[in-house]
């Protein structure tokens, strides 16, 4: 809303919303048109939050998901896809003073809910982060493990982040991926499509877990650099066999 005041134009509106203090916490990586597309729909990004947070912990959500991670005092790690932060609000407490939560995701309107969330709550081992659809714009070897919680399915691009993630990864890092065993256009991704993407860029299985119905918990290895394939070879073998959803 504007308003005229002693001949002076005012943006009321714009001065009432804080500014925005996010961006991408690294220059960016191999580009998006280098990696091929994925061979399945792609789900679209609906809400900032996957269901009501205190269905969520009643349920246990979390606290099982951190469990199977092993999250610990003093680690850092990434909420990809963090939404309004249902996640990030809870490891940063879970990490401690020492470690490092970064907050990703790659809509604006979320962030700003994220940053608001972590400014009332003074998450100080908490950064929001704008990626980019192919890659999180993650510090080189930043963190330890890295969370996708309900979102791998709406991920564009899931070779490119896959590929850029790995370099903010650790030596050893950790990707914990939850999700559900329904179509991508379901919002789920069938666990032998996962493995077949994943694996194509080098990550290595190292747990599946039930966690209910339909819900699993799929952690995986990040290759290192000498371990990633390029983006080339990358391309190659994905135009040779592609991973098809079933």
């Amino acid at each position: 809303m504007l308003r005229l005041t002693f001949g002076v134009i005012v943006c009321i509106a714009c001065a009432a919303r804080p500014q925005d203090t996010f961006g991408p916490a690294a220059p960016p990586g191999a580009p998006s048109a280098a990696f091929p597309a994925p061979s399945r729909r792609v789900a679209d990004i609906v809400a900032p939050r996957w269901t009501n947070e205190d269905s969520r912990d009643d349920a246990g959500e979390f606290a099982r998901v951190a469990a199977l991670a092993g999250v610990h005092q003093g680690a850092r790690v990434a909420d990809i896809g963090a939404g309004d932060g249902y996640y990030v609000v809870r490891l940063a407490p879970l990490v401690g003073e020492s470690g490092r939560v970064f907050g990703e995701d790659i809509m604006v309107d979320y962030l700003r809910l994220l940053q608001q969330r972590v400014q009332r709550g003074r998450l100080h081992n908490v950064q929001v982060v704008l990626g980019d659809t192919h890659d999180p714009r993650l510090p080189t070897a930043s963190i330890e493990m890295a969370f996708m919680i309900h979102m791998y399915h709406e991920i564009g691009q899931p070779f490119g982040v896959l590929w850029n993630l790995a370099t903010a990864m650790q030596p050893h890092g950790h990707l914990v991926i939850l999700d559900l065993e329904r179509p991508t256009f379901g919002h789920g991704t069938p666990p032998a499509l996962l493995r077949c993407e994943l694996a194509a860029v080098g990550y290595r299985e190292l747990s599946f877990t039930k966690t209910g119905a339909e819900e699993y918990v799929a952690i995986f290895e990040a290759p290192s650099a000498q371990m990633r394939p390029s983006v080339s070879t990358l391309r190659t073998q994905l135009g040779a066999h592609p991973c098809m959803a079933p």
